[in-house]
């Protein structure tokens, strides 16, 4: 089980936001070239509006379903203990690169204003053919910002795989202590099966991704009523054999290669309705009591349809940690949910300043097609505000592709990634680049 330790390292990274000043600063003189299309008024979502029928709500309605416990019981018999977040940290076999000894191709995955802080990239090698989704930290697992003694990054990628299932999906586990190094090592995501007896990957990109407590909640963005599978930190397998198949095989049992494997322990289903919401970016929000899981769905620029943006009461109860809070028939029904005139969200974010009686919600916008920057958004219930850059103002000055948001309260950083980069900056920034 997890050990809470509570002493704090203060490290500030001089050397590496130092290296990031000439990166930074060539982003930002790149944003009066943004085309004249990416330079236009991006459309204002205008002002949050709650919903408050029994419909709009039902559409917001998960219920709750365990993986059996003699399944996970009989997987851990057939491979061995499970091991936790340290014993997949000390066995790092990559290691991110700081953002002077990126590409400038990589680099402009970076926001333009405002600049990151601190940045890095991913190991080409390791990355090749898997796309960047989600990402949450040891921030969001406890409120002393740290795993035991460590400070933990995790970002999820996914692959189609070209087999009938559809795709894998793993999750990379980052030694965040030292700023100048971050090790890494990746779990390949898994979903039990015949009975414990095998499992298969999950097949689904990870946009959405909340480390709480002891639990992983991550979305299920593709095919059936799944909609958030769970994991359970303390629960990692170790793979023991390095073959590319997933599951049992001859010998002993594969992980696309990986040396790790989550099995799922839970998943949240859909509601029947025709109008049921399925969450595309998540993150967690400690400014509620008790904290809450934050969600937004992904709408495309071209619907006639609203973005709904909703919260999720998480779990009191220490038989439940990490877990939404259900009533005695297994639903998770929102506490509280908006539609927003914003379409292609890519992140969600939802923080409640100093004194303010209601939160102020942060969405990341991609750009209308594959290609350009993405908008950063501020909305409440008054109105909405975008960051802007470059002499005409424009307001493509974020990430692009969008990537999701993950506010880490103790360092008062928002993290996210966004091509082969990952990368932080202070909320106070973002903040400051809205007034």
């Amino acid at each position: 089980m997890k050990h809470r330790g509570r002493h704090r390292r203060r490290r500030r990274g001089r050397a590496l936001r130092a290296a990031l000043t000439g990166a930074a600063l060539a982003l930002t003189g790149a944003a009066t070239m943004i085309s004249a299309s990416q330079a236009t008024m991006a459309d204002d979502p205008g002002e949050l509006k709650p919903l408050t029928s029994v419909a709009a709500t039902d559409d917001l309605r998960l219920t709750e379903h365990h993986v059996p416990r003699p399944w996970l019981d009989r997987l851990s018999a057939a491979m061995g203990d499970p091991v936790g977040v340290d014993a997949v940290l000390d066995s790092a076999d990559h290691t991110l690169r700081d953002a002077a000894d990126c590409t400038a191709e990589e680099r402009e995955a970076l926001p333009v204003s405002p600049a990151a802080t601190r940045a890095y990239c991913w190991e080409a090698d390791d990355t090749e053919g898997w796309r960047p989704g989600a990402v949450t930290t040891s921030g969001d697992a406890d409120d002393d910002g740290r795993w035991g003694a460590r400070r933990v990054v995790l970002s999820a990628w996914s692959r189609d795989d070209g087999t009938p299932e559809g795709g894998l999906a793993r999750v990379s586990f980052v030694d965040a202590d030292d700023p100048g190094r971050l090790p890494y090592t990746s779990a390949l995501l898994a979903v039990p099966v015949d009975g414990g007896h095998d499992y298969r990957g999950l097949a689904s990109p990870v946009s959405g991704m909340v480390w709480y407590q002891d639990k992983l909640l991550v979305t299920a963005g593709t095919g059936g009523r799944d909609a958030l599978f769970v994991y359970d930190v303390d629960r990692i397998q170790r793979a023991t054999t390095d073959a590319d198949a997933v599951g049992r095989v001859p010998g002993g049992w594969a992980a696309a290669g990986h040396r790790y494997v989550l099995p799922a322990i839970a998943s949240y289903r859909l509601s029947d309705s025709s109008g049921a919401a399925r969450p595309g970016a998540l993150s967690l929000d400690r400014g509620t009591a008790p904290a809450s899981l934050v969600a937004s769905e992904r709408v495309p620029a071209d619907s006639d349809r609203p973005t709904r943006l909703w919260r999720y009461s998480l779990s009191t109860d220490p038989a439940r940690s990490g877990l939404p809070a259900v009533d005695p028939a297994g639903h998770v029904d929102a506490v509280e949910a908006y539609r927003t005139g914003a379409t292609e969200v890519g992140g969600v974010l939802s923080h409640h300043p100093a004194g303010a009686a209601s939160a102020e919600w942060y969405l990341g916008r991609a750009a209308g097609g594959e290609d350009g920057r993405g908008t950063l958004w501020r909305q409440d219930t008054e109105g909405s505000r975008a960051t802007e850059c470059g002499a005409d103002r424009s307001q493509r000055c974020w990430s692009g592709p969008v990537g999701s948001l993950s506010y880490w309260a103790g360092t008062g950083e928002v993290w996210s990634q966004s091509g082969r980069m990952l990368f932080a900056l202070p909320l106070r920034s973002i903040e400051d680049a809205l007034d």
